[in-house]
């Protein structure tokens, strides 16, 4: 994946905010939101785009476009960083390739340990029961 590539590849969009701020929220377009052209994009590579297809399926439009938006402080250009950062982020961590876990045996004093344990609060039930009267 080329980064600096990517980011060239963003479209960005000013929108107004919502929320609290009073004045400076009616008159200012602050939220930033960010759109990248999975399809079209040159910064990755075929396999990568089909691994981020198969993972981010739910977020990625019909046309395959990802969306992000940020609102989160009162300046459009920190907005802008923000959701660059989160959308290169996303990208990456979806990317890399989950290790296929080893599976593996209990040693044979965990199993030991394990049964002595089971047997010790079976005999403390056992001790509770009134006697039987026979």
């Amino acid at each position: 994946m080329n980064t600096e590539q990517l980011i060239s590849e963003l479209s960005f969009k000013a929108i107004r905010s919502s929320g609290p701020g009073g004045q400076h929220v009616n008159k200012t377009a602050s939220k930033v939101g960010v759109s990248f052209n999975l399809e079209t994009s040159e910064a990755l590579s075929e396999t990568e785009k089909e691994r981020i297809y198969n993972k981010l399926s739910p977020k990625i439009s019909s046309e395959g476009i990802i969306t992000l938006q940020c609102g989160e402080t009162r300046s459009q250009h920190r907005n802008k960083a923000i959701v660059i950062e989160r959308l290169v982020e996303l990208i990456q961590k979806n990317l890399k390739v989950a290790k296929p876990r080893k599976k593996t045996k209990p040693s044979k004093g965990a199993i030991e340990k394990r049964l002595k344990s089971k047997k010790e609060n079976a005999l403390k039930k056992s001790h509770r029961k009134p006697p039987k009267i026979e």
